[in-house]
């Protein structure tokens, strides 16, 4: 009989708060371009926006026996993380899932496989990222591991990592790095605010990055 610890250390609240107030992409960025999960994880709704610790599960291809064992045990905040193989033929998560999710206070979901019932998840609000939408059913049989590192969307994301999510797509952080991440993000965000002002200033974006001496090394002549 299988055997699943489902504890794992979980990063400060805080700065989980403090890491949302930044966008997937500034986030991807700021962390040396790391941490992005395929862009085939999109929401099904753009205006749907997590960040919380992952709490992360292993599905069978068709089977969410173990999805609806990780929404049981999932604490309030976590973002449910499902590893499925890409499977596109799928709708393993839907509005009645997504009600049991809301009714534990968990802070979304994010897969590599199948939802449905889309219009009914729009309307709730609870933030769902997938792989596809389908209306194919699924069956419950295959048990498999809670709580330990998944492969979803070509990176490994470990139980208590810090997913985000929004309408651009899903970057991960490592939960020891979150309060770097933060760190970093605000610098980004800093520098690209000075940007945007000195484009209102009348500079041109070559001389805002500095590019006139990359573009003649490069052997580009403009004749204006």
């Amino acid at each position: 009989m299988p055997r699943v610890n489902t504890k794992f250390d979980r990063p400060d609240p805080a700065l989980v708060e403090r890491l949302s107030a930044y966008s997937s992409a500034t986030i991807h960025e700021a962390q040396g371009r790391l941490g992005a999960l395929s862009s085939t994880i999109k929401p099904v709704d753009d205006a749907m926006s997590l960040c919380g610790p992952a709490f992360t599960v292993r599905c069978a291809p068709r089977d969410n026996i173990m999805l609806q064992a990780a929404i049981a045990h999932a604490q309030p905040g976590d973002v449910v993380v499902v590893s499925a193989g890409e499977y596109a033929e799928a709708g393993s998560f839907g509005d009645v899932l997504a009600n049991a999710c809301v009714a534990k206070g968990l802070g979304g979901l994010i897969t590599d496989t199948g939802v449905r019932d889309t219009r009914e998840l729009r309307e709730l609000g609870f933030p769902v990222f997938s792989f596809s939408v389908s209306i194919k059913g699924t069956v419950k049989e295959t048990v498999g591991p809670m709580a330990e590192p998944v492969l979803i969307g070509g990176e490994i994301v470990r139980p208590g990592d810090v997913v985000r999510g929004d309408a651009d797509g899903v970057v991960v952080v490592r939960r020891e790095d979150v309060d770097d991440v933060v760190r970093k993000s605000q610098e980004r965000v800093d520098a690209e605010a000075g940007y945007i002002a000195a484009y209102r200033a009348g500079k041109s974006v070559i001389e805002v990055s500095n590019l006139a001496a990359v573009l003649e090394a490069k052997g580009l002549v403009i004749d204006d």
